[in-house]
């Protein structure tokens, strides 16, 4: 299956993977009208530590603790990809404490949220990739 892999040499820390990831998010047609003034909460995110930047997302585990540690089932796998139904969270964050890569943040709802790898917005490959001016960012299958 197809994954979001990072290259830490290559990354910049622009963050334009986050504004990708958010406008994804959203309806609109234009990134810089559907962002303007807006808090962007992206289900990828870049960190920095000891100067070297690298974006941290889901990796969508072949045993995900996550869906696992769900009490009431909102996280399930569909083909390889690890999804969140946010109606059925409870805001328990118990996938947050579970997740050993730190890939899971609370929505604006307050629900979970992570990388669905953009499979709601029915695109060939996420957004963060397309985003990314340094393509420090791939989404390719690796052994």
């Amino acid at each position: 299956m197809k994954r979001v892999y990072v290259n830490e040499k290559w990354c910049l820390g622009c963050r334009l993977c986050e504004y990708f990831c958010a406008f994804a998010g959203t309806s609109g047609k234009d990134i810089a009208r559907s962002l303007k003034g807006v808090k962007i909460n992206p289900r990828i995110r870049i960190e920095e530590k000891d100067g070297i930047s690298f974006a941290v997302s889901c990796r969508h585990c072949k045993e995900p603790l996550c869906v696992k540690a769900c009490i009431t089932g909102a996280f399930s796998v569909i083909d390889g990809v690890i999804t969140v139904n946010q109606e059925k969270c409870v805001s328990c964050y118990t996938c947050v404490l579970c997740c050993p890569f730190g890939a899971i943040s609370s929505s604006e709802s307050g629900a979970a949220q992570k990388c669905e790898l953009c499979i709601k917005a029915a695109a060939d490959f996420p957004a963060c990739v397309s985003g990314c001016p340094n393509n420090a960012i791939v989404f390719e299958e690796r052994g």
